[in-house]
């Protein structure tokens, strides 16, 4: 599996204010294509966290209580490949993408513990990283 980057993505109810916060906490800033996923990148203009709206998002109580809500986005250049590595490895599907063969999409399998995470690919692209870095420059 060609793996590009590896994500940690939270999911929130307001995607705006969290992706807000972490952009500010790593001293970068927001790629917001839509509502429903924000991209947060730091200040060396790398992809930190993603964040995905959750509706029914409901705040963790930790140690005991609501359980964490994160999972893992593996970006990949191959998805099929990464896909059935994954198949192979005896992840299960949870929702395949509706078109395997766009652009960009993803896959959202489970571990054999159940344990949620994506695989992506074609997102974001470097030419849309690059057009925010000019609209946004950091710092």
């Amino acid at each position: 599996m060609d793996l590009i980057r590896r994500v940690v993505v939270f999911d929130a109810a307001d995607v705006a204010s969290v992706s807000r916060f972490w952009a500010s906490m790593f001293d970068g800033g927001v790629i917001a294509d839509d509502e429903r996923f924000h991209v947060v990148i730091d200040a060396t203009n790398a992809w930190v966290i993603g964040v995905q709206h959750a509706p029914e998002h409901v705040r963790p109580v930790w140690p005991e209580g609501a359980p964490q809500q994160v999972h893992l986005d593996l970006h990949v250049v191959d998805g099929p490949a990464a896909l059935a590595k994954a198949l192979a490895l005896g992840a299960d599907v949870l929702q395949l993408a509706e078109d395997p063969d766009a652009e960009h999409g993803h896959h959202v399998l489970a571990d054999p513990a159940g344990h949620p995470f994506c695989i992506g690919w074609g997102h974001p692209t470097p030419e849309r990283l690059a057009a925010y870095l000019e609209a946004e420059p950091p710092g």
